[in-house]
Formats: structure tokens, C-alpha cells, sequence
């Protein structure tokens, strides 16, 4: 709604400009279709999931690649749930393990197998090209840190609002 329609009963909401909206659609619009464009691309050239891939990606970064899956779940974006579901598919696969931590604790870690390892060097490849065509080489050096910069600057703005730990229900 812009600053001259649609006031209704939100009189002391602050509108968005004309440019403002203009802006906004476009985010919304990258926000829609850039997901599902990377999405298309590792389901068809690797056969996972974005979400899977950030999980195996997550995961070779980790020390003994290996991580608690609380810590997992909100490295990769995602509710426990989902992470458990994810997790599932890649042990399937061969490409992570799951265990009791050795803390004597209750916690469940993931480790990436080293079949995943060369699972995600197969496909990294892949997605890393689809990264550069859709996004790094049609901006600007300095497009591109601006977008990173705005980019920051908004999830933080939403983490900061967010609760503190993901649960069961939802996506972090």
C-alpha cells in the first residue's frame, strides 16, 4: 500500500514511498525466485536440496566435520525437525553418520562421511557456477558488497527478533 491509498485502519502505519514499493517488490521478487533457481539447479545436476546441500556444506566446514545438530539446525537455517529430515535422506545416502555425543550427554551430532565429503566436491562445482551466473557476475564489485552489506543488516534485523533457539515446529 503506498503513503496515498489504502490507510484503512492503520492510520499510523508509516507507508512505503512509490520508490519504496518499487524497491520492495524487487526484493521480494530476488527473494522468490533466487531460492528456487539454486534449489532447481542442485536438484538437477546433484540430486539434494539446497537446504540438504547447506547441511553436507555446514558440516565440511565443522571441525572432524562434525557438529551437534541444535548447532547444525541453526547454522543451516532450519528447525531441528527439519534438520532431522534432512539428516535422514544423507544417511540414507551414506553421506552423514549419526551419533550420541561422547559428552555423556543426550545430544545427537552429525558427521559427514567421507563419501559425503566427496559428494559435496562433486557438486560444489555445480552450484558455485550457478552462484556466479545468477548473482556475482551480472552485479558490480561494489553491487555485490552492497547487497552483501544490506543483506547482513536484515538478518540481523530478523535474528534479532527471533527466539533464541529454534523448536520443533517451523523453520528457524
Amino acid at each position: 500500500m503506498s503513503a496515498d491509498t489504502g490507510r484503512g485502519s492503520g492510520s499510523d502505519v508509516l507507508w512505503l514511498s512509490s520508490e519504496q514499493q518499487q524497491d520492495w517488490a524487487a526484493l521480494m521478487q530476488l527473494v522468490m525466485t533466487l531460492p528456487a533457481a539454486l534449489d532447481a539447479q542442485l536438484k538437477r545436476d546433484a540430486g539434494v536440496n539446497s537446504f540438504e546441500y547447506h547441511v553436507l556444506a555446514r558440516l565440511s566446514m565443522a571441525r572432524d566435520r562434525t557438529l551437534v545438530l541444535s548447532e547444525l539446525a541453526e547454522q543451516a537455517q532450519g528447525s531441528l525437525s527439519r534438520l532431522s529430515h534432512a539428516v535422514t535422506r544423507l544417511e540414507r545416502a551414506g553421506w552423514v553418520v549419526r551419533r550420541t555425543c561422547t559428552d555423556g550427554g543426550r545430544r545427537v551430532e552429525a558427521r559427514l562421511t567421507d563419501e559425503g565429503f566427496a559428494k559435496l566436491e562433486a557438486i560444489a562445482p555445480g552450484h558455485v557456477r550457478e552462484v556466479r551466473r545468477l548473482v556475482v557476475d551480472v552485479l558490480t564489485p561494489a553491487q555485490l558488497a552492497a547487497l552483501g552489506e544490506a543483506a547482513r543488516a536484515v538478518a540481523a534485523a530478523v535474528l534479532e527478533g527471533a527466539p533464541e533457539a529454534c523448536g520443533e515446529a517451523g523453520d528457524c
